[in-house]
């Protein structure tokens, strides 16, 4: 995305060819956008904000980041896009998106006048500043507010429920914009002209978490992962493993880029409380998180996740759900859930429900099970990681996944 609204060529190292990612670059070809892939990098030649109208309605598939940050970065087009996905995201709900760019001039529009998908966006004549109180603590939607005010002429001003990962600021300051942050304001005068970087992409944490879990809760184990991207806004995981009195290490390899190796071993858990500014550093870990939860003693309690239902699926009934065919001890609550532990898991029939997160949460488990557990959609595990089953088994070769 960045790349593309850049003016000259941007290079991308270590690019994740997963669904989510493979859909970004589909949508922005679609918008005249020249990218090639070598199979070892990704080239991106700038458009400078100005895009070609699509020929036809732009097929996201299952990215609920991509339909939210493309809609802030058409706020100034000349024509109009509409942007659809699978079955799932017909179901994400825009209008935390559509509020805010609707009072900047964008005219959106949802399925027969709601706020989901598919979702047209026609650009703002004369594109306003914003200033808003984001109601929710989500990165998807003020980084679509944060693109849009790149274009808008004025002073914007975005005010956060709570801090929320900041990869979008940091990488407006990479590719030469600015912007600063004071508390949970975020300030930034556009419009702006971005410049075309060389980026190299950390290892995601979010799919570290799964390994870090695996290990921590599995006998006899211990796992290196390598240059795992360490932004503060992102690792709360390591602090819940942490204070669940995991068995690991951290060794930064690269201070300036946030980047270091993780090493963890098999742990004695305990129970603990997960809630409040914790919550949007780890939002996508909670389904694994409450996996470890299972084999910790006591209780553990996750509060304040609400936003867990508006996710690929209803994250906290699916991991409810699912997780108590195998025996475990959860009760879902209105934001959260309450797990008892440890729980010895046994053998089933599960499902990700079409859930990239689940579906991997649910591999790990089965690790722990004293029967076979039978995983159904696990095809849902390519819009994040399509190789984790072969990552996953490569460390346990006498398992069958």
């Amino acid at each position: 995305m960045f790349g593309a609204i850049s003016q000259g060529t941007t290079t991308i190292h270590n690019f994740l060819r997963a669904d989510d990612c493979l859909a970004t670059v589909a949508a922005f070809k679609a918008l005249g956008t020249r990218i090639t892939d070598d199979g070892e990098t990704i080239t991106v030649e700038g458009r400078d904000w100005q895009f070609q109208a699509a020929e036809t309605p732009i097929d996201i598939g299952n990215s609920g980041t991509t339909i939210r940050l493309v809609s802030g970065i058409l706020a100034d087009s000349s024509f109009s896009t509409t942007l659809f996905g699978d079955a799932s995201i017909t179901k994400r709900p825009m209008g935390r998106v559509m509020t805010p760019l609707t009072m900047m001039g964008v005219t959106c529009s949802g399925r027969a006048g709601s706020e989901f998908p598919p979702i047209t966006i026609t650009g703002a004549e004369t594109l306003q500043p914003l200033k808003y109180h984001l109601p929710v603590a989500s990165a998807q939607v003020k980084s679509a507010c944060l693109f849009a005010a790149l274009q808008a002429a004025g002073t914007s001003e975005i005010i956060e429920k709570e801090p929320t990962r900041n990869h979008t600021e940091e990488m407006i300051r990479q590719f030469g914009g600015e912007i600063t942050t004071e508390g949970n304001k975020i300030t930034l005068t556009g419009p702006q002209h971005l410049q075309g970087q060389t980026v190299h992409v950390p290892g995601d944490i979010s799919s570290a978490a799964f390994f870090l879990v695996a290990a921590a809760v599995t006998s006899n184990s211990q796992i290196t992962l390598r240059q795992v991207g360490l932004n503060p806004t992102r690792t709360g995981i390591l602090e819940v493993l942490k204070a669940m009195g995991a068995d690991f290490e951290v060794k930064e390899t690269d201070p300036n880029n946030q980047l270091g190796d993780i090493t963890i071993r098999s742990s004695r858990l305990s129970s603990t409380t997960i809630g409040g500014s914790l919550i949007p550093r780890l939002i996508d870990e909670l389904p694994i998180i409450a996996l470890l939860a299972t084999q910790a003693q006591g209780t553990t309690v996750i509060k304040d996740a609400e936003e867990l239902k508006v996710k690929e699926t209803n994250r906290i009934d699916a991991v409810a759900e699912e997780l108590t065919k195998l025996g475990a001890d959860i009760q879902p609550t209105e934001d959260g859930l309450i797990i008892t532990g440890p729980t010895p898991l046994h053998g089933g029939k599960v499902a990700s429900r079409g859930d990239h997160r689940i579906g991997m949460m649910l591999a790990v488990a089965a690790l722990l099970a004293q029967d076979p557990v039978e995983l159904s959609q696990s095809e849902a595990v390519s819009v994040s990681y399509p190789h984790f089953f072969e990552d996953l088994a490569a460390l346990l070769p006498e398992v069958s996944l």
